[in-house]
């Protein structure tokens, strides 16, 4: 586990907010990660019960099947954040491979910009909203508040949101010569 030095603050936010950048979205998809794999773990463990009690013990735990279902749902919403903070997020780029340099970095920017208020519009606030109108539906093997459930959606928005600044910084701070580069 490496980390990233973080040296003084340059001029006009050059390498030196990068490397923040950098260090930033390093230790928050790793959090991620971990907490992805932790999800993954636990739903294989459950699962492995339930086919220990329903084909050994011929009784099944009953609780192990919707608890799957929702780590399911949160590993999904959380390996999206993961794949946005990595910017390995599924992509079209047929079209942008083709455009000089300084139309692939505004195209790149209008995206980002789009991206993030889908986050805030779409999973922030519309996610908000469906926790806090289901949080009397209460599961029913589980026993708690479905709104509990839903609550990752939000917490997604925020995770895409973060990343999508972030990366609109990183575009917006990345020198010229960076861009050269990629186009070679």
């Amino acid at each position: 586990m490496s980390t990233v030095p973080v040296p003084s603050a340059g001029a006009h936010g050059g390498p030196d907010a990068l490397s923040t950048i950098h260090l930033l979205r390093e230790r928050i998809s790793r959090g991620l990660l971990w907490v992805c794999v932790g999800l993954l773990c636990a739903m294989t463990l459950l699962v492995l019960l339930q086919i220990f009690t329903r084909y050994v013990l011929g009784a099944p735990v009953a609780f192990t099947e919707e608890l799957v279902r929702y780590a399911l749902i949160w590993v999904s919403f959380l390996a999206a954040a993961y794949a946005f903070f990595q910017r390995e997020h599924m992509a079209l780029t047929l079209v942008r491979e083709r455009l000089s340099v300084r139309a692939r970095r505004r195209v790149g920017i209008g995206i980002d910009v789009l991206i993030l208020a889908l986050a805030v519009l779409v999973l922030g606030i519309g996610g908000a909203m469906l926790a806090w109108t289901s949080r009397h539906d209460i599961s029913a093997l589980l026993g708690i508040s479905r709104g509990l459930v839903y609550l990752i959606a939000p917490i997604t928005g925020v995770g895409i949101a973060a990343a999508q600044v972030l990366n609109l910084l990183e575009t917006l701070r990345a020198p010229a010569t960076t861009l050269e580069e990629e186009e070679n």
